[in-house]
């Protein structure tokens, strides 16, 4: 089970993880010592995988979005997904249970790349069936997890 205080670290890093340890640590009434020693333990253990900006994508130009179900043949799982995980425009890759094999996030500036980020799933070898969504609205996009 986590511990609260790693989700109280978690949350104010969520929250923004722009500040100095000295200024989280005093948010959550911690010494600095004490929350690097626990952030160096969270690194290293994986939990947290690095540090980065929250992309709004539309604003970058990316106005094209979209989920592809992807079907891929017996024993070529691995290969596959590494190969369609390589592809440009491709933002995430998910291996899934159910009628498809994996699913992938594709991100595209216009309607050309969009489509050819799509037909380039097919020129991989062991794919066998995409079924193709276009994400028409996005709701909600939490790709930092907030403890609770």
């Amino acid at each position: 089970m986590i511990h609260k205080t790693v989700d109280e670290i978690l949350h104010e890093l969520h929250k923004s993880c722009r500040g100095s340890y000295r200024e989280i640590a005093s948010r959550l009434k911690l010494h600095p010592t004490t929350l690097i020693s626990r952030m160096q333990k969270l690194e290293k253990t994986g939990v947290v995988r690095g540090y980065g900006a929250n992309v709004d994508m539309g604003k970058l130009g990316y106005e094209f979005m979209g989920m592809v179900q992807i079907k891929i043949a017996k024993g070529k799982l691995l290969e596959a997904q590494e190969k369609i995980g390589r592809l440009r425009g491709v933002v995430a890759v998910y291996d899934i249970t159910g009628e498809y094999d994996s699913v992938a996030i594709i991100a595209a500036k216009g309607r050309d790349s969009f489509s050819q980020t799509i037909k380039s799933f097919l020129a991989i070898p062991y794919i066998e069936h995409t079924n193709t969504q276009v994400i028409l609205k996005t709701v909600k996009e939490a790709w930092q997890f907030e403890a609770v």
